[in-house]
């Protein structure tokens, strides 16, 4: 990471903050410690046939870029498939969640508004077939994801290359 200047700053992916998960895959925080007030944005490398997160959806906007590979995302019961240079809006109360798809890695770029004021996650038959449904229909974080894990730090993976 570069020096920081009057409060910003640049940092290259493979200096990023890494955490991994073995059902969620990787995600890049170019937050430091502290959470950024007005947006989270973020990197997820996402395995095929495996979920970025469990299926939700948020009392505010987000947006998502597929940067490469290709991946299936689930919004509001509907199901499509999703290649690179593919950006998907979601306005606040659409239930999505990304899942990898393809023959190898498929990195989005994630983008969201801060604060989340709501958050909810329910039922949808094709997140259970991904194991991207939380255990029970919740607005608790912590209910959804009682049943893994949490995510670990981790190194950043041997690519991008240079």
């Amino acid at each position: 990471m570069l020096e920081e200047r009057d409060g910003w700053y640049v940092v290259n992916v493979r200096e990023a903050r890494w955490f991994s998960h073995p059902l969620f895959g990787m995600h890049c925080k170019f937050e430091r410690e502290d959470r950024f007030p007005e947006m989270g944005i973020h990197l997820a490398v996402l395995e095929p046939g495996r979920p970025g997160c469990r299926y939700h959806r948020e009392s505010a906007q987000e947006d998502f870029l597929v940067l490469s590979g290709q991946c299936l995302l689930l919004a509001n019961g509907e199901e499509r498939r999703l290649e690179a240079w593919d950006f998907v809006h979601c306005p606040p109360g659409t239930s999505h969640v990304f899942v990898g798809a393809g023959d190898g890695p498929c990195v989005i770029l994630m983008m969201g508004r801060r604060p989340v004021e709501e958050i909810f996650y329910p039922r949808l038959p094709a997140a259970r077939r991904y194991q991207a449904e939380a255990p029970e229909p919740t607005p608790d974080p912590q209910v959804a994801y009682s049943d893994v894990p949490p995510r670990e730090p981790t190194d950043p993976p041997a690519w991008p290359p240079r």
